[in-house]
Order: structure tokens, then C-alpha cells, then sequence
């Protein structure tokens, strides 16, 4: 048989469908509480007088990043150098990569966004700063690069004054190089399950970030920006005074396991990105298949929950590569109904690597399909 090369997949939505006609697997976002978070996140950063830079490697789409801009968001960050190329060609025009990276083709892109936008980065190896400093002069462009410092997370970044001092001196050798300050995040408090506990931590770690910038004030250096945070201790790195720009990702979408901390008041993000699911078997009394496994949620942070009060009688209780299988709590008439055909609303357990398992998300306002948005960076991972 001839190939064809028409044949292509129907559209997973259609504008004005109703939830029930979206076929599943699809990656949701429920409009209002999305609209909710950006606003709330946005607002705090405004009261505390820090710059808000969100992180897209949360969600990465342009129309995304474009909406918290649009709510005052300075710019973004991406973690990976390719990751920003669909930012760039949307028109967003100041990304940070708060990661750092280092080869010839690596800095090579990094010279090619640098064209383009305003482009800072992150290193804290001598090495990547010649090696940098070195090709900008080449391209005639200018970079800013920050100087990650370790406050915790004992993953990357310099852990003693002297590495940063050279690290900073590094940096003004190279005309083309701008020091830009300091990057510093610790993500091992973001999750820490009681709000006083992340206070303490996130205070904690603001001292040590403040004694790196005090050290560089005492030889005449002054740090610009000093950016970190996330999600789980925005509220209190925003009101630090030691942090002037701020990095939180997840607080757009909130899943399962931001959902487990314990919050204070209306800091608490709404639940804004779900999948639908179907179930697609129903061969035993105990338990339901529907079309959601490994290939449609990711479970390093747990298994995905049931949307509360949409199917209160199901549990997530594995998952394989296509299949999530549900278990059957024995309540009155749960088990033996044939539930074939159910659709099902889960909370992932981890937003991220989720919504890079998806092309585009579908969303929902008041149970009917109001847009749909590409996920341009998923698998943009160099």
C-alpha cells in the first residue's frame, strides 16, 4: 500500500466541546483557578517589592509564560538552554537559565539567544565563565551571569566565600561578561510539610545567601539581583529582604504534592491542572482501568489523586506503561457497578515532568473547552 501522508490523528478538542467530549488521555487546565494563581502570585510579589520571574520548565508554553507577563512578570526562567527557544521565537525578550551548562555547542546557543534577547545565566565553575566570556567577545554580545551559591541544596552552586570571590573576579576579566549577582534556591524545603518548619528553613537559608552578599559588599561589589525561591517558600523568601526576584513555577498549576504541605490562609495555590481520564475496562469486580499510566502522569512524587468529590470511590492505586489501575473502595454500591466509559479527573502527583509528557493543554472554563495551548518546549531538554 502507498503511504499517505494526509492521515493524521483527530484533534483532541475542539473549541466549545464540553468536558465529557475531550478524549483522554488530555492535560487540563481549569481556567479560573489558573487565572487565580497568576493574579495572587503576581500580587505578592508587588507587595513585597521583589521582581517575579517565574520558572517554565513548570509549565512550558509560551502562552503561559505571555500570561504571567501580561500579571507583571519581569521575564522567565528555563533550566535548559533549548528549553527557552520557543519562549524567544513567542517574543519573550529576558530569560534566565538558572541552570548551569557547559561544551562548545551548549555555549554556542547560549550566544545565539544572546542575540536575540536580553540572556543571563549561571555558573559556578571558572571554566564556564571563560569559556563564555570567551565566545561573547567573539559574537560581540553581552551576557550577565550569576554566581550560584549553595544555601542548602548541596547540589550545585560554590559553598565558601573564596570560590565565589574568584568566581566573581572570573567574571570581570571578560568585557562581554556583566555580573549579574547571585543565584540561590533551595529545593529541599520546598515540600517540608508544616508552614512554620518552611519559615524557619527559608529564613535560614535567606542568612546564608545574605552573608554571601555581604562578603562581596565588603570588597566593593555590589549584587544587583539575588534570585532563588519557589512555590513552597515564595511567601517567605519574598518577604526575606534578603531576595529581590523571586522563581516560583509549580503555583500556576498546584499538584498533589505541593497540595500536601500545610498552608497559611489564601497562600495556598488552587488546583488548576488535572487529567482526564477514561476508563477503559472493567473485567474485575474490584478494580477499574482507565488510560492513564506511565506514559500520561509522572509518579516520582506519588501517585496521582482522585479529583475530590468527582469519584470519591476510586483510589489510584498503580500505574503501567497505559494502564492506571483504580481500586474499587467498598462503599455502598461501588462495587459491581460498571463504570466503562467513566471519565475521571486526576491531580498529578508532580507537575513538571507531567505536562512534558503532553503536546498541548485543553482548557476548561465552567465544564466547556475555551482554548487550547501547545506545549512548545516539552522534550526540549539540552
Amino acid at each position: 500500500m502507498n503511504a499517505d501522508s494526509s492521515i493524521k490523528p483527530p484533534p483532541i478538542a475542539k473549541y466549545g466541546d464540553s468536558l465529557a467530549q475531550v478524549s483522554t488521555p488530555a492535560l487540563l487546565i481549569e481556567l479560573d483557578a489558573f487565572e487565580h494563581n497568576i493574579a495572587r502570585m503576581a500580587e505578592m510579589a508587588r507587595q513585597h517589592g521583589v521582581a517575579l520571574r517565574p520558572h517554565a520548565k513548570a509549565h512550558k508554553s509560551s502562552v503561559i509564560a505571555q500570561k504571567q507577563m501580561a500579571a507583571g512578570a519581569i521575564g522567565i526562567c528555563c533550566q535548559k538552554l533549548s528549553e527557552a527557544y520557543p519562549f524567544v521565537a513567542a517574543g519573550i525578550s529576558d530569560i534566565y537559565i538558572s541552570n548551569e551548562f557547559v561544551g562548545p555547542a551548549k555555549v554556542a546557543m547560549a550566544i545565539e539567544l544572546a542575540r536575540h534577547i536580553k540572556l543571563s545565566v549561571c555558573v559556578d565553575h571558572i571554566a564556564q565563565i571563560d569559556a563564555l566570556g570567551t565566545a561573547a567577545s567573539a559574537a560581540g554580545v553581552m551576557i550577565t551571569v550569576l554566581v550560584e551559591v549553595d544555601i542548602g541544596q548541596a547540589r550545585c552552586g560554590v559553598a565558601r566565600m573564596e570560590g565565589l570571590a574568584m568566581l566573581v573576579d572570573g567574571i570581570a576579566r571578560h568585557p562581554a561578561l556583566h555580573f549579574g549577582g547571585l543565584q540561590a534556591f533551595h529545593g529541599g524545603i520546598q515540600h517540608l510539610a508544616t508552614w512554620d518548619l518552611r519559615r524557619t528553613s527559608a529564613a535560614a537559608s535567606a542568612d546564608k545567601v545574605a552573608a554571601y552578599a555581604q562578603f562581596l559588599a565588603a570588597r566593593g561589589i555590589a549584587c544587583p539581583v539575588i534570585t532563588g525561591s519557589g512555590t513552597g517558600t515564595a511567601e517567605f523568601d519574598a518577604a526575606s529582604g534578603v531576595f529581590t526576584e523571586i522563581q516560583p513555577g509549580s503555583y500556576v498549576f498546584m499538584d498533589a504534592h505541593y497540595a500536601a504541605n500545610e498552608w497559611s490562609g489564601s497562600a495556598m495555590p488552587r488546583h488548576s491542572l488535572f487529567i482526564a481520564a477514561t476508563i477503559m475496562s472493567t473485567a474485575k469486580d474490584d478494580i477499574a482501568v482507565c488510560d492513564v499510566g506511565l506514559k500520561g502522569v509522572a509518579v516520582d512524587s506519588g501517585l496521582p489523586l482522585i479529583s475530590p468529590g468527582q469519584s470519591d470511590d476510586l483510589k489510584f492505586d498503580r500505574a503501567n506503561d497505559e494502564h492506571g489501575i483504580l481500586k474499587i473502595i467498598d462503599h455502598a454500591g461501588a462495587v459491581g457497578r460498571d463504570r466503562l466509559g467513566e471519565q475521571v479527573l486526576l491531580i498529578p502527583g508532580h507537575c513538571d515532568p507531567t505536562a512534558n509528557l503532553y503536546n498541548q493543554y485543553v482548557c476548561i472554563r465552567n465544564g466547556c473547552v475555551e482554548d487550547i495551548w501547545n506545549i512548545e518546549a516539552r522534550g526540549l531538554s539540552q
